[in-house]
């Protein structure tokens, strides 16, 4: 599988932001062109993540919770772990000096193939073996 973008975390939790408007609307933008294009992709960390947010800190009810992973991050979920994937994550980690949890994002956007790794939380402009970081938000 190849796509052009593997989306972090921050990007669907500022769908919820009502305190920057811009931010949102970027972000409203990068996943609608992504469903709609499906040329993004997301990993099993990203849902795990995003849903932990939006029932934790955001309180979204039971009902908004799973019309969000049905309709928003299983269509784009499609990487998932092996233990080769762990090794290259402490790989990554051990020559980057990402945490753990960053380099299994990074780990998770190289084996999707993705040219970008679309991220607020991770180093703008740093090349991973090929793998572009790019802060969407700047």
């Amino acid at each position: 599988m190849s796509v052009d973008s593997f989306l972090d975390s921050n990007i669907f939790i500022y769908l919820f932001d009502e305190t920057n408007s811009g931010k949102k609307e970027k972000a409203e933008a990068i996943v609608y062109d992504s469903l709609k294009s499906g040329n993004a992709c997301i990993s099993y960390q990203v849902v795990q993540e995003v849903m932990n947010v939006l029932i934790r800190k955001l309180g979204l009810d039971s009902e908004e919770t799973h019309n969000f992973l049905n309709n928003i991050l299983v269509p784009l979920w499609s990487i998932n772990p092996s233990a080769d994937f762990y090794r290259y994550a402490l790989e990554i980690r051990s020559r980057h000096k990402y945490s753990f949890y960053d380099s299994l994002i990074i780990t998770a956007a190289k084996e999707s193939g993705c040219q970008k790794l679309l991220s607020e939380d991770l180093q703008h402009g740093h090349d991973i073996d090929g793998l572009q970081i790019e802060n969407p938000f700047l």
